[in-house]
């Protein structure tokens, strides 16, 4: 879990430090911005490989090299000094970080009996769950009270804790022992990295340049299914996979990939939300809005206690069925927020959206690898953190496109009350006049029109936010049938029996 934690919280741990970064490397805000999307992209091309690598050089070793490689480019980050030198840090610490979560899921579900993977998972889960919502609140508090260089230093003592722990305790299972010979698939890992670096970047940068109306994005689509298509092609024919595609023929599997999708987009997708909505309508400077998503955490972490003992006396659907109603209700009401909200109104929801998530995550991921053989869990967990990654780049992008579009719209239909034919905008705006004209003299009432189209902007901003809290909430709420489609998981029941 050290190693889980130590990845996914550099996921989101630099979002709050970018101007910082930019700023002390000479970059705009838009080149910064790479620091974020050379890192997803390198995580996201290992990712789905890493059962492969695991089945070639062993896992033990693997997992080890890899917490080696991503410690020292999180220092060679840290002491970067110009924008390409931490970008070429970040691929490399991507590159090693993307097969930390897969690898470290694989070794727990192995190490423990089916009736107590709930346990294994819940621990998992506080690393995969908690650590991107700890991490801007962790990243805003360590820029604005050291440097933003400390985001990345901190990982240097944690990854050589994981190190000593993994030499002291983790064995590979006997057939991974020593690793296995075999050619590498070049052509399909060629084809992997086409696809998902193109996938990514168009994900990231989409919204900048109005997506389809850029040329070089519609390149890149093209480039990215083309390349899907092929990769897809390639692994089905081939007689070494290098991602054997075929697993996704299990029930079980294939539904809990679609569901983890549909969780990392609606995680990230709010995680982003709430805190812009603070900072950009509310006035809240960055720590106190990552704070305000801090509840969330721990109202995962105790889930994760709960949930954990759960498993195995209750049916894993009930659960997952529960956290996503818990997970509507709570996103809900936050798509009833109003300008006049404290931070206390926000509070709440956030802690029942965290309790809700320890009930989802934990049974999924128990249901989903519940009828695989263990030789097939190290392919299977790859698959399934890169698509919770894909869930979460595409969920961002997403309710960031629609928060844009929506405050536009509004505002379009809105902007028509201002007119003087409007009774109330009229009497509104003679008041302000009045209220100013000691101050600004002949100029009080431009200051006055400018002032109500200020809360105008700020009014069709805000529904745009409760539209998207609103759909999130429906969203969720449409997984909760799909969770019946589960082939239940017997506690007690070995892999290969119930496969």
């Amino acid at each position: 879990m050290l190693a889980t934690f130590m990845e996914v919280l550099d996921t989101s741990v630099a979002n709050v430090s970018l101007p910082h970064i930019a700023g002390s490397l000479a970059a705009s805000n838009d080149e910064a911005l790479w620091v974020l999307t050379s890192y997803l992209v390198s995580n996201a091309i290992v990712l789905p490989a890493t059962g492969w690598l695991a089945g070639f050089f062993g896992r033990k070793r693997l997992l080890t090299v890899c917490i080696v490689v991503f410690t020292l480019a999180s220092i060679g980050a840290g002491a970067a000094g110009s924008l390409g030198m931490i970008i070429v840090a970040r691929i490399i610490q991507g590159a090693g970080g993307g097969a930390l979560q897969p690898l470290a899921q694989a070794v727990l579900l192995e190490s423990f009996p089916p009736e107590r993977r709930g346990v294994a998972m819940a621990v998992y889960g506080m690393g995969v769950v908690v650590a991107p919502i700890v991490g801007p609140t962790l990243g805003g508090w360590i820029t604005d009270n050291y440097s933003w260089r400390w985001i990345f230093y901190i990982n240097a003592p944690v990854g050589l804790l994981a190190v000593l722990m993994i030499g002291a305790f983790v064995e590979d299972p006997p057939y991974l022992r020593g690793g296995r010979r075999g050619r590498i698939d070049f052509l399909g890992f060629g084809l992997m990295a086409v696809w998902l670096g193109t996938l990514q970047i168009v994900l990231d940068k989409g919204q900048e340049v109005d997506w389809f109306a850029a040329t070089w994005l519609r390149v890149f689509v093209t480039v990215s299914v083309v390349a899907l298509v092929g990769f897809v092609i390639r692994e089905l024919t081939t007689s070494d996979p290098l991602v054997p595609l075929r697993i996704l023929t299990n029930r079980n599997f294939a539904v809990g990939l679609l569901l983890i999708t549909v969780v990392g987009a609606v995680l990230y997708a709010s995680i982003a939300l709430l805190p812009l909505f603070l900072q950009t309508l509310m006035g809240y400077p960055a720590l106190q809005s990552g704070l305000a998503v801090s509840p969330r955490g721990l109202g995962a972490l105790l889930s994760m206690l709960v949930v954990g003992r759960l498993i195995g006396r209750i049916d894993g659907r009930w659960l997952i069925g529960s956290g996503f109603a818990l997970l509507a209700l709570a996103t809900f009401m936050l798509g009833r927020i109003t300008l006049d909200v404290g931070i206390r109104t926000v509070v709440l929801p956030n802690a029942i959206a965290g309790f809700a998530l320890g009930f989802v995550f934990v049974p999924l991921t128990t249901m989903a690898m519940g009828t695989l053989r263990n030789e097939e869990i190290g392919n299977a967990t790859g698959l399934y953190n890169l698509m919770r990654n894909i869930g979460g780049s595409v969920g961002i992008a997403t309710t960031t496109t629609l928060l844009a579009r929506t405050a536009q719209q509004t505002q379009a239909i809105l902007v028509g009350n201002l007119s003087p034919d409007n009774p109330a905008y009229r009497e509104r705006l003679d008041a302000l006049t009045a209220a100013l004209t000691p101050q600004l003299g002949a100029g009080a009432i431009d200051r006055a029109m400018a002032i109500l189209y200020q809360q105008l902007i700020q009014q069709a901003t805000l529904i745009s936010y409760v539209v998207n809290f609103r759909l999130i909430a429906l969203v969720c709420l449409t997984c909760v049938p799909l969770v019946l489609m589960f082939q239940r998981v017997r506690a007690g029941s070995t892999p290969a029996a119930a496969h």
